[in-house]
């Protein structure tokens, strides 16, 4: 089976391909609009601010890839910002359009959690689901995930799927249909993000 990683050249993006490689699968790395559509299910992964990440993929054409993608039930998943511009809009550094493929806003945490707190949110928290869903098979609720994020998704609620505290509650992992986000890193979060790659994996297997 094969997973295409979305290169538009923004993101840990050899650390994600050697997580979905021990999971199993065969890799590509691509922006080429044919090579995602013949694969089994995308993964766009992302570091860093939000406007620059929706200019390069604009740049590359990719909005109505990955729109299509959607629209065909092709299995998506965004990790970080890869997540967030799945969403409506962002506020970070200006107002950007993302891809409008989940409703919700990408705001700020500074200005709504406790200035003591400090800002981006970088370390291990907890993930509280709010639904059953494969995506989390072998895992505990409370489970420790790792995050790295200065701004959060204000998501519609029947698109969250489970939730994180940092001063305020924020939606950790969101989905509709085949189209899934993770705001943490699952290829740094040791045993319990690869465990919910091999599920998201096997999900895809089953899928197809």
């Amino acid at each position: 089976m094969k997973i295409a990683v979305v290169d538009y050249g923004i993101g840990n993006l050899g650390s994600v391909s050697k997580a979905f490689r021990r999971a199993g699968c065969e890799v590509c790395l691509s922006e080429d609009a044919d090579v995602l559509r013949s694969a089994a299910a995308l993964v766009l992964p992302g570091d860093g601010a939000f406007g620059a990440a929706m200019d390069e993929i604009r740049r590359r054409n990719l909005v109505p890839v990955l729109r299509q993608a959607a629209a065909a039930g092709q299995p998506l998943l965004g990790i970080c910002i890869g997540m967030q511009v799945l969403f409506e809009q962002s506020e970070e550094h200006g107002t950007h359009a993302g891809l409008g493929l989940l409703p919700g806003r990408v705001r700020p945490f500074a200005g709504r959690i406790d200035e003591a707190l400090p800002v981006p949110h970088m370390g291990w928290n907890r993930l509280h689901r709010s639904v059953a869903h494969p995506l989390f098979g072998g895992t505990d609720d409370g489970a420790h995930v790792y995050f790295v994020h200065s701004y959060y998704c204000d998501a519609a609620p029947e698109v969250v799927w489970a939730s994180s505290d940092y001063g305020l509650t924020f939606p950790a992992v969101v989905g509709r249909g085949r189209v899934l986000g993770l705001q943490f890193h699952p290829e740094k979060s040791q045993a319990v993000g690869l465990r919910l790659i091999d599920n998201f994996v096997a999900w895809v297997r089953e899928a197809a």
